[in-house]
C-alpha cells in the first residue's frame, strides 16, 4: 500500500463521463482514458463529481470505473470516486470500484444529511475497515455544508489504509496544518485548480483537476514544476491556466468542461438533468480562454 500510495501524487483528472444520447458513451470514455495518460496525466479519478456520479446508476458507476481501469492498464493510478451520504451505499460503492479493479477510492464526506464529527469519523472509519484499499478523504464543505476538522483528519490519518485527503476548502493553511499533524505520508491532494499553485508551495503532493480534462499537458506540466520547486515556471503555467480555471466554473460543472471537451472532439456536450448546457455567453468565455491556454480546437 506504501508504493501505491507514493504514486498517488501530480495532475489527476476528475473524469467526466460522456454521454450520447442518455447513455455512457463507452468509446469515448476510453478515448479519453487513453489520450490523458498520452498528454501525461499522473493519475485518474472516475466517477467524481465532474462524473456527475449523483446521475449515474450504480450499475453505471461500476462500468465507468472498470473501462477506466482496463484502458489505463496499470500505467498510472485509478483512484475511482465511491463516495455517498450513505454509509451503507459508501462501503457498497468502494466494494465494487475494488472488484472493478480501482487502485485506490476517493470517497466524500457525508452531504445534506450534515454529519457530526464523530459521525464523519465513523463514515470513513466503516468504509476503511469493508475494503483493503487505500481511502483519499474529501473535503468539499461548499458542496457537503460539513467540513472534516484537522482534528478529525488526524484521527483518520491513523487509519491504516485511509492515506490522505483532497482538499477543496481553498484554505491554503490546510495542508501545512495537515501535514505537520498527520505526518509526512499523508498525500495531499488539491481539489481546486485555482488554488492549486499555493497549495503544492505549502508541500502538497497533488491536484484532482477540472481542468485536466482539456489541458493535461499543461496540468501535468504544472504539477512536475512544482514537484521540482520550480514555482517560476509554475507560475507562468498557471498565469496561461488561470482564465480557463475559471471559465470552467462559470456555469454549474460539468456543462463547461464537458463544451471544452465537445470544441477537442472528444466527446459530446451532453449532460443529465438537473444539469444544464452551458448557455452561448458560457461557451464564448470557454473558446476565449483555451485560445489564451494555447489550446487549439
Amino acid at each position: 500500500m506504501a508504493a501505491l500510495r507514493d504514486r498517488i501524487k501530480g495532475s489527476i483528472p476528475a473524469l467526466i463521463t460522456p454521454f450520447r444520447n442518455g447513455a455512457v458513451d463507452e468509446a469515448a470514455f476510453r478515448r479519453l482514458v487513453s489520450w490523458q495518460i498520452a498528454e501525461g496525466s499522473h493519475g485518474l479519478v472516475p466517477c467524481g463529481t465532474t462524473g456527475e456520479s449523483p446521475t449515474l446508476t450504480d450499475h453505471e458507476h461500476r462500468r465507468v470505473i472498470e473501462l477506466c481501469v482496463e484502458e489505463a492498464g496499470g500505467r498510472v493510478p485509478v483512484i475511482a470516486g465511491a463516495g455517498s451520504n450513505s454509509t451503507a451505499h459508501a462501503i457498497d460503492l468502494a466494494r465494487n470500484a475494488r472488484q472493478a479493479g480501482a487502485d485506490a477510492i476517493l470517497s466524500v464526506t457525508g452531504y445534506y444529511n450534515k454529519p457530526s464529527q464523530e459521525g464523519i469519523y465513523r463514515h470513513f472509519a466503516a468504509i476503511a475497515e469493508a475494503v483493503d484499499l487505500p481511502i483519499i478523504v474529501y473535503n468539499i464543505p461548499g458542496r457537503t455544508i460539513v467540513e472534516i476538522s484537522l482534528e478529525t483528519m488526524v484521527r483518520l490519518s491513523k487509519i491504516a489504509n485511509i492515506v490522505g485527503v483532497k482538499d477543496a476548502t481553498a484554505n491554503l493553511a490546510r495542508a501545512s496544518r495537515e501535514r505537520l499533524a498527520c505526518g509526512q505520508d499523508w498525500r495531499l491532494l488539491s481539489g481546486d485548480d485555482s488554488t492549486a499553485l499555493g497549495y503544492m508551495a505549502h508541500g502538497g503532493h497533488g491536484c484532482i483537476s477540472v481542468t485536466a480534462n482539456v489541458a493535461p499537458k499543461l496540468c501535468a506540466q504544472f504539477q512536475e514544476a512544482c514537484a521540482q520547486a520550480a514555482f517560476g515556471k509554475a507560475l507562468q503555467i498557471q498565469d496561461r491556466l488561470m482564465p480557463l480555471h475559471d471559465a470552467l466554473f462559470c456555469e454549474p460543472s460539468p456543462a463547461p468542461v464537458k463544451y471544452a471537451a465537445s470544441l477537442l472532439g472528444l466527446c459530446s456536450d451532453e449532460v443529465r438533468p438537473p444539469m444544464m448546457p452551458v448557455t452561448e455567453g458560457a461557451r464564448a468565455r470557454v473558446r476565449e480562454a483555451m485560445a489564451l491556454a494555447g489550446i487549439k480546437t
